[in-house]
Order: structure tokens, then sequence, then C-alpha cells
């Protein structure tokens, strides 16, 4: 049975508190440089720069520490003037679900920025045999409005932040107790083996290719060998066909590649995924070809939803293997997760086997992912934030927090 946490409960809510609308700039999510930069305006001696970028560096990458005072080898002084002008704040969990499977989906507020209002996006939790998979939102809804997915149906609101993208996997770290107890020595770390969040896939809420600089540098941070530490062959990114961004991301992230592609025909696929419209399957499969690091220890994962009588005859089959001839690859067959309204029926799991066969019998593995979370909808394709269709009575109540001053330091 799915169960929900009642996080109005204080015993429940350790690391909720809601964080509201600061005008400082977020220390999580800055680079080295960026780091060093803000430490430089706070006139630290600039001899000093690089050690102090290392230190506060471990304690918010490795440490995963909250609050500047938990800092403990660095100047009360020091840790003043980071608080008075650089947020270290978490975002408010409104909602904590986990499936009877063990899934978890986490619904994240985050502040306003500028003139916007809070924004909510879904994050979820995979387990699987003491490890898993964290699935990373990038944006709070979606222009792509691909048919068979459930976050299509929501409008764009706007790009997360390199710090939000960030949270999303520190917060889930801290939820998950990947992050050591703060009474440990100062060298004690979770060790790569031990993690139970050990790959993070870009492949929640929104396209990341429309929000590539703020992808890019916290997926940087999360590969940085000293803080976080995941390994680029651990993280995959997920695009629906972005086509001119895929060269750079190899270039510049250098993170595995995987495409949401589900069908072998532009005709359908410019009905299922729209983007095809603007950059067709040819053009699609090219830059894949051409993708930065390719190799068979390397390859794309090209993603194919089973849609029932809509994409998943063993003639689709036949025709995708021979469209990723050529290309190192591995093809992952995912059962259509329906949710409220949807147009389309998963296809029958006989039907799914019969393409899997064929499809490996030409020389391409093809996993058939099990559904995950579907009684929380957390599973592919279903996930969906209520950042549109907030509460009036909601919007006020936090409206009302702020003019009272409630805000983190």
């Amino acid at each position: 049975m799915a169960v929900s946490l009642d996080l109005t409960d204080p015993q429940q809510r350790d690391v909720l508190t809601s964080r509201l609308p600061t005008d400082k700039p977020s220390i999580i999510g800055m680079s080295r440089d960026e780091l060093a930069s803000a430490l430089e305006a706070l006139d630290i001696p600039s001899r000093q720069i690089r050690m102090r970028v290392s230190q506060i560096w471990h304690w918010l990458y490795v440490r995963g520490v909250s609050d500047y005072a938990a800092m403990a080898n660095i100047s009360r002084e020091l840790r003043a003037k980071l608080s008075d002008s650089l947020a270290l704040t978490r975002p408010e969990i409104v909602e904590e679900q986990v499936s009877e499977d063990g899934t978890r989906k986490w619904l994240f507020r985050f502040p306003s920025r500028g003139a916007g209002r809070p924004v909510e996006v879904e994050t979820v939790y995979i387990p699987e045999d003491g490890r898993g998979t964290l699935c990373i939102s990038s944006q709070v809804g979606c222009t792509l409005t691909c048919t068979f997915c459930h976050t299509g149906t929501q409008k764009l609101v706007r790009n997360l932040t390199s710090e939000e993208i960030l949270l999303q996997l520190i917060v889930a770290r801290e939820r998950l107790g990947d992050f050591p107890d703060q009474d440990t020595p100062h060298g004690t770390v979770v060790p790569a083996e031990g993690r139970k969040v050990s790959n993070i896939v870009m492949m929640g809420m929104g396209e990341p290719l429309y929000n590539f600089d703020n992808v890019k540098q916290a997926l940087l941070i999360a590969s940085d060998g000293d803080g976080l530490s995941l390994s680029k062959r651990r993280i995959t990114l997920s695009t629906s066909g972005v086509v001119p961004m895929i060269s750079r991301t190899g270039d510049e992230i250098g993170v595995m590649l995987a495409i949401s592609l589900h069908a072998v025909r532009d005709d359908l696929r410019d009905e299922l995924v729209p983007i095809n419209k603007k950059h067709p399957i040819r053009e699609l499969l090219a830059a894949c070809r051409a993708y930065p690091g390719l190799s068979n220890a390397r390859r794309i994962t090209f993603e194919y939803v089973m849609l029932k009588g809509v994409n998943d005859s063993l003639e689709d089959a036949q025709k995708l293997v021979g469209l990723l001839k050529g290309i190192p690859a591995k093809i992952n067959l995912i059962p259509f997760n329906p949710w409220p309204g949807s147009p389309y029926q998963c296809s029958d799991w006989e039907q799914i086997e019969k393409f899997s066969d064929a499809v490996n019998q030409a020389g391409y593995a093809s996993p058939i992912r099990t559904p995950r979370g579907r009684d929380i909808l957390a599973a592919c394709g279903q996930l969906k934030s209520d950042s549109e269709r907030m509460r009036k009575t909601d919007r006020l109540a936090l409206e009302a927090m702020m003019i009272g001053g409630h805000g983190a330091a």
C-alpha cells in the first residue's frame, strides 16, 4: 500500500522547513570560480580563497550541511559573512509518497524568483538491490506536449536553476541517509559503493536541453570528484531530440545520453513527440552517430514507450533495428504508464515480449522496464506538479507568511 507522509507533523519535518524567498544569491549551485569570486567580494584574503573554497565545497557536497554554523573548521567571522551574503536553504517538501514497491516521490516547492511565485516539481527515487536511481526534473512544466506524457499536459512555468536541480539530489540524499551524520569525524564520507543514490537520470519534468546552462552546471557539480562525486557514467541525460544541443552535451558535460524516441516513422513521431516536426528522425539519429565519446562502453539508450496498436507491431521492431544500425545502443522498452485522461493503452505484455525478442535477435539489448511507483503516479511519464493550479487559499496563506517576514537565513 502506498504511504503519504504528513509533513505538517513536526516530528516528520526535520529538513522540511519551508524556505521563503530571499534576495541573497544561493551558495548551492555556484561553480568553484563563482564561489571564489563571492569570497573575494567578502574581502577574504586572496591567499586564503582557494583553501576556503575547498573547505566550503566539502561541507556543502560531501557533508551535506544546511547551516553555516555546522562548518566547524571555518572561523565564526567568515561563517557570519557567508550567512549574511549567501543563502544556504532547502526547498519545502510539500509531500513525500512511498509506493508499495519502495519507490519514493517528493513534491518540492521552490521559492519565487523575481516577480514570480513559488513553483513545484516532482522528483522520484527508485531503489534496487541496496542502491537506486534518482529521477530529477529540469523545468517546471514542459513545452514539448508529448501526447503520452502527463508532464506534457502542464504548460512550461520556468526553467529550474542549477541550485534547484542540485537541491533535488541533495534533499533526496538527506532523506535517504546518504550524507554522514553531523557528529561523525570530518573526514568520514559515505563510500560510493554504499550510496542509496548511485545513479541520477535527467528524465523528470521538462526538457533538459532547453535549460542547458543550468543543467550543465548542476551536473558538473554533481560529478565533481571532491563533492557529490557521481561518476559521469552513472548520470544519464534524456532528451526528446533537441538536435543542436546534443553534441554540446557530449563535449561540455560528458554524461550518458538517452533519446526519447517512441516511434520509427516521422508521421507518428510528429504526433507522439512534436519536436520531431522541427528535428525529424534522420537528423536526430545523425546527431546520435556523432555523439562525442560514443562507443560500445558508452552506448546511447533509446527509450521506446509501448502503446497498444500504435507503435508496437513486429514491423515497428524491425524498422527500429534498421534505423539504429551502426549506433552502439540499447533500447529500453517502457510499458505505458496510464495517467488520468491519457488517450493511450499499454501494449499487451505478450506483444511487448515479442517486440523485445525481435530487437534482441537483431543484436540489441532491449530490456523491458519494470513499472515502478504506479500507485503514487511516480512511473515514467506520470510526473506533474501543481504549480499551475495552486489553490487560491494556498497562495494567500503563502503571501501572508511572506508579508509577515517568516523567511529563512
